[in-house]
């Protein structure tokens, strides 16, 4: 220990204060840790990190995202990475942030000289983020600067109150067992509601325990469950049926389903199970447009309004998973030329609920 000033009691360097059991428990700790950072030394293990950080902040309801956020003048994902930086034995930092904020976290890292940091562009949910992430760290991926570490951690860009000895835990956890995270003990009272909204039963908090970040694993192993994942509910979309018609918008899903089975709302209800079992964590809402095809001469618009009235009950239910659905019904005429204009008047309609996304017209049948 250094000398202070002289007239000071305090010392250059500040030491760890230990009393009590408090004490004890905290040298216990430091003991550990160590011995953990020594058998680290001795069988140095590669180790990265990967941040999603493509939150748009909409639970949040402000206009910047929070990792932008200032916090005493400086972005909340600054103070993460700092946290990380520290930590001398996680040699890459793979940050995954959507295209109209690359510039913005380029600039931050420049201002405040963060190191050992790459940029990957975000996906449509943070499950497409994270993967974007480990796929950068992959060695089957062209163009892969990085290589690929034995142990990946994942970890929230908006918490930076991450200790070294967190991270060291879950590190050796997963070496041993191929994944870990952080838990914590509940401390608010979890209920299980039922069909009518009344309480059912409530958790015994004691039995259980909150999932937090850092989480940690053998990077074959996330980066394996990660591909199947993707591959499962691709393929499952792709043979939803070929009247649907996927498209992407700046990192936004949107779906146009043409209904031309003998049901009206058939094909649309076979997209909205397949989207709400993938279990998707939806970053942006996703756009679903339900097309019908009438012809108004021979079946009476209000017979056939009356039949896809149902359309708002389903937006109802799948908007609590971020999943915006409307209708719209297409005059089917048997003039060609009439029929071309309908088309047109369709394709513009569906073109401004994609790209206006007007949370408004969720659950309303709309005529072209």
């Amino acid at each position: 220990m250094e000398a202070g000033p002289p007239g000071s009691s305090r010392p250059t360097e500040l030491g760890p204060c230990l009393s009590g059991q408090r004490g004890a428990d905290q040298a216990a700790s430091a003991s550990l840790q160590s011995a953990a950072r020594a058998q680290l030394g001795r069988h140095p293990l590669a180790v990265a990190a990967v941040l999603p950080a493509g939150g748009c902040g909409e639970r949040m309801g402000v206009p910047t995202p929070k990792q932008f956020c200032p916090i005493l003048e400086r972005p909340l994902i600054s103070y993460t990475l700092q946290a990380l930086e520290r930590v001398f034995w996680i040699k890459d930092i793979v940050v995954v942030v959507t295209g109209e904020n690359m510039e913005v976290m380029k600039s931050i890292i420049q201002k405040y000289q963060h190191k050992r940091i790459s940029l990957v562009e975000a996906g449509v949910t943070r499950h497409r983020s994270i993967f974007n992430g480990l796929k950068a760290l992959a060695e089957d991926q062209l163009n892969c600067k990085l290589s690929k570490p034995e142990i990946v951690i994942i970890h929230d860009a908006v918490r930076p109150f991450v200790e070294e000895d967190i991270l060291l835990k879950v590190v050796t956890a997963a070496k041993e067992h191929g994944a870990a995270g952080a838990i914590r003990p509940l401390v608010s009272t979890v209920i299980s509601p039922s069909a009518d909204g009344c309480l059912d039963h409530s958790l015994e908090r004691a039995r259980h325990r909150a999932s937090e970040m850092p989480q940690a694993f053998l990077f074959d192993v996330i980066y394996e469950a990660y591909q199947q994942h993707v591959k499962v509910t691709s393929e499952a979309l792709c043979h939803a049926g070929r009247d649907l018609q996927q498209i992407i918008l700046d990192q936004c899903y949107n779906f146009v389903c043409v209904n031309v089975m003998t049901s009206d709302l058939q094909e649309t209800q076979k997209l909205l199970s397949i989207l709400e079992e993938s279990h998707l964590s939806i970053l942006y809402p996703v756009v679903v447009v339900s097309v019908h095809f009438l012809d108004f001469k021979l079946v009476p618009p209000s017979q056939k309004m009356e039949n896809l009235m149902q359309i708002r009950e389903f937006a109802k239910e799948v908007k609590k998973r971020n999943i915006w659905l409307c209708g719209l019904l297409i005059s089917y005429p048997q003039d060609e030329q009439k029929l071309q204009e309908s088309l047109r008047q369709g394709a513009i309609i569906i073109a401004s609920l994609i790209k206006e996304r007007n949370s408004g017209l969720v659950g309303q049948l709309l005529i072209a």
